[in-house]
Order: structure tokens, then sequence, then C-alpha cells
């Protein structure tokens, strides 16, 4: 499943989960993977990570579009919903299985919390009981994986001490975050993820299962999230009001300011083609603050 060579273009994305209408803080991801992809006549895909219908919102999907569009933020090809991906996810698990990298599981959080574990000490490797509801694991070594943010800088984190055996499909049966994401980029040749600082931890987890699909990881860029004055992650469960349409150059101008880009003042005047245009220019990773919250 190796993807070595698949792309030489720069090819970034923008996979929001349709919970709700588009807050700020997933705005503010989705101008700075455009602008950093555009800045280098690259490729600019949108995803719907749709793989959790207990938590999504009829219509948000399209919302979510039309939001991205209102911004002059246009993709180049057809957007991808993950629900459409599912036998693809089951073959891989199924893979998994045949070379003994997975096992059933039934621990709740609260059984992992009972025993103490800061992280699943891996309990179900070999004491699980047939009949059980149960979520599927991935095993992982003891190993200290080593990676460079491009904009957070150098990372490393020990799998089984900071991550532990990680869900790879939930016991509900929906497939886990981690194998969807790692997939979907693969098959898009995504070679520039920019996302929120808030799944930097999640990284390690995800270059672990590329290393073993023989993915080659693409460059990861985290930039802070946006955060409520009680210092919340914007989000639904938080109650982030959506994106204003109301004056949309304007929000533009804050995502750059915010971003750390230095736009000059008269440029908060300008039109949104003008304002991009502006972006894509002058865009500079090294120039996004460095901090984990807004």
């Amino acid at each position: 499943m190796s993807t070595v060579g698949q792309t030489k273009t720069a090819t970034g994305r923008f996979a929001p989960s349709p919970t709700g209408p588009l807050h700020y803080g997933s705005l503010l991801a989705a101008v700075a993977s455009f602008l950093n992809i555009r800045a280098q006549n690259g490729t600019w895909l949108v995803r719907i990570d749709d793989l959790d219908p207990p938590r999504e919102m009829d219509g948000a999907a399209n919302d979510i579009l039309h939001t991205l569009e209102g911004f002059g933020l246009h993709w180049d090809r057809d957007v991808v919903y993950q629900s459409r991906r599912l036998r693809v996810y089951e073959e891989v698990l199924q893979n998994l299985q045949r070379k003994e990298l997975i096992y059933p599981c039934s621990c709740s959080r609260r059984d992992i919390v009972n025993r103490g574990e800061s992280v699943y000490a891996g309990h179900c490797r070999n004491n699980y009981k047939a009949g059980q509801r149960f979520a599927v694991r991935i095993k992982v070594p003891v190993k200290t994986l080593s990676w460079v943010d491009l904009i957070q800088g150098p990372q490393s984190a020990s799998l089984s001490q900071d991550y532990g055996d990680f869900i790879v499909r939930r016991a509900d049966g929906l497939h886990a975050y981690h194998l969807a994401v790692v997939l979907d980029d693969a098959n898009q040749g995504i070679t520039e993820s920019i996302r929120g600082a808030d799944l930097l931890p999640s990284t390690s987890a995800q270059i672990y299962l590329q290393q073993v699909l023989d993915i080659t990881p693409p460059q990861y860029a985290h930039i802070p999230v946006a955060v409520n004055s009680f210092g919340e992650k914007l989000s639904k469960q938080s109650g982030a009001a959506p994106v204003s349409m109301r004056d949309p150059a304007r929000t533009l101008f804050k995502t750059l300011f915010d971003l750390g880009q230095n736009p000059p003042q008269e440029l908060e005047s300008s039109n949104i083609g003008d304002i991009l245009h502006w972006g894509e220019k002058h865009w500079s990773l090294k120039n996004v603050p460095k901090g984990k919250t807004l």
C-alpha cells in the first residue's frame, strides 16, 4: 500500500466533521491549509469526515461547503465523504487481523480508569473473553517516534507509554478516526496536513499506522487552536457561534492576522479575492504562532 512517488504536487486538505456549522476555529484551519497549498501552486481538497452519525447534524456538510465557497475557498477535486469508504477501512482491518496486529478489547473507559491506568495497558491482548461487546485495538511496540512539525517544531512520543494500544474500530462498530484519516490522506495523495494543535498528540498514533501500512506520512503542521474566553476550544460542545457571512472579507482579514501573516491594515477594506491573493503571495508557515491556543 506504499504511496512513495504517488505525487510530487503539494497537496493539502481541509477535513471538517459535519457536527454543526463552520465556526471560526475551523475557518482558521481551512484558510491556513488553503493558503499554504495555493502559495505552492498545489492542489487543495475538501473531505467530509462523517464517520460518527450520532454526532452529526442534518445539513451541516452542505452548510460547511457553502460557507467555504462564501469565503472564496474553492477546492480542486470532488469532495470525498468518509462514510462512502467504509469497505476500504474494513478491508485494511482484515489485513491487519491476518497479520495478528489487532485484537478485540471489551474494556470500557471506566474499566481503564478503575485500573488506575492513564494509558490503556493492553489488558485484553491476552484476556479478552469471547462473546462480549468489543472494540478493536492495534498493538503498539515499545518504541519512540520522532518527527518535526512544520509549526510546532521537533516532537517525540513513546507509543506504549504516551498512547498505548489504540482503537481502530469502536465497540459500536464505527471505524476510528486514526484509521480513516491515515487511509484517506494516503488515497488523496496528501503531502501536507495542516490542522489544529489539539490533534498534535494523535500524530504519533497516525505515523505508527502509516509505518505499519507502508504509507509515506505527509508533513504535519499544527496551528494554534482558537479558544473562547474560558479557554475552551471553539466547538459545538462549547457553544461556538457559526461564522458570520455578513462581512466575509473582514473575517478573512482577521484570519490572516491571527495566523501571524501581518497583513497591511488597508487590506482589511479589500474584497475576498484581493485578500486571498495577498495571502497566497505572502504566506509563510514560519510566521504562524507556535502556541497551542489562540
